[in-house]
């Protein structure tokens, strides 16, 4: 069987962007697949156009590439798949404008808490609907209801130059007759299978793989994954192996922390029913050659 390495940035970054066109609506099935990310629509010039061609160019031989490769037993050179860049036509370029503008308002975005200052010596009569709610109706109050990952609209350029729509995320139908909508898709198999690996490939670590409760650890940190999955942002970052890892280590470093304090917890009432606590504490209490505290640094499971 043909060893597949999942973890590579590559395929990572391959698959959240299938997961991601699946909350998405197009023209045609290729204007699913971007050439170049522009900030705004005014970006879509004759240099970012020369730019998009070129790595279309580099895309489109990158696929040809692979699908040459899985269906032979020899290793190919990925030059004899190269596109000349002469051949891409500028309006084949797919471009990527990373915009709200067709996502809707949030209803509740300006509503905002009333803040109520009671003096002292004020009659409890004077203070009245103190938990009412106020509306602020100014633009910048105002917020876009909150999306699972950046939103984003596909543009193309007429023989003019011209840039029109062809491809809105977040949206469902016809791209003029749709609709918003933020849950009709999902994430690929392909890329849970890659966020199990990640967290189990972590949980080994020697820091990490000691204590007791380093399954509580992965799990949490694959919760964490499937929340922030595809919140990855491809126009400020090409790693999204290292974005992950951040996430698996703060959801690790959470339940460390809870799990150590629960820990100092059941030790202090341990003590002060005068009961042996855990080998931590009395590590601690030799060390410090104190009777208690809940200072401890080490944990009986295992690891710093």
């Amino acid at each position: 069987m043909k060893r597949h390495n999942y973890l590579n940035n590559r395929d990572i970054l391959k698959e959240i962007h299938k997961s991601k066109k699946t909350y998405c609506s197009f023209t045609t099935p290729d204007d699913g697949d971007f050439d170049i990310i522009v900030a705004s629509v005014e970006k879509i010039n004759k240099k970012n156009i020369a730019d998009g061609r070129k790595l279309r160019a580099e895309r489109l031989g990158r696929a040809a590439y692979d699908i040459a490769q899985a269906a032979s037993d020899v290793k190919l050179k990925l030059d004899d798949f190269s596109v000349n860049t002469r051949d891409v036509l500028a309006t084949d370029v797919v471009f990527r404008v990373m915009t709200f503008d067709h996502i809707p308002m949030d209803p509740g975005g300006g509503k905002k808490k009333k803040k109520v200052i009671k003096e002292l010596f004020v009659d409890d009569d004077d203070s009245s609907d103190d938990d009412d709610d106020i509306v602020d109706d100014s633009p910048a109050a105002k917020k876009h209801i909150r999306c699972n990952f950046p939103p984003f609209q596909h543009f193309k350029v007429t023989e003019e130059g011209e840039p029109y729509l062809v491809g809105k995320s977040h949206w469902i139908g016809d791209l003029e007759t749709g609709e918003f909508s933020k849950e009709h898709g999902a994430m690929t198999n392909k890329l849970a299978h890659m966020f199990m690996k990640l967290c189990e490939r972590y949980a080994t670590r020697s820091n990490w793989r000691g204590y007791t409760y380093n399954d509580e650890m992965r799990s949490q940190a694959l919760l964490q994954l499937s929340q922030i999955g595809l919140q990855f942002d491809e126009s400020k970052s090409q790693n999204p192996f290292a974005y992950y890892t951040a996430a698996i280590t703060n959801s690790f470093t959470r339940v460390l922390n809870i799990e150590k304090r629960n820990q100092n917890l059941r030790d202090d009432i341990l003590e002060m029913n005068d009961l042996t606590p855990s080998y931590t504490r009395q590590g601690l209490n030799s060390w410090t050659g104190t009777g208690g505290g809940s200072s401890g640094t080490y944990d009986e499971g295992g690891g710093e």
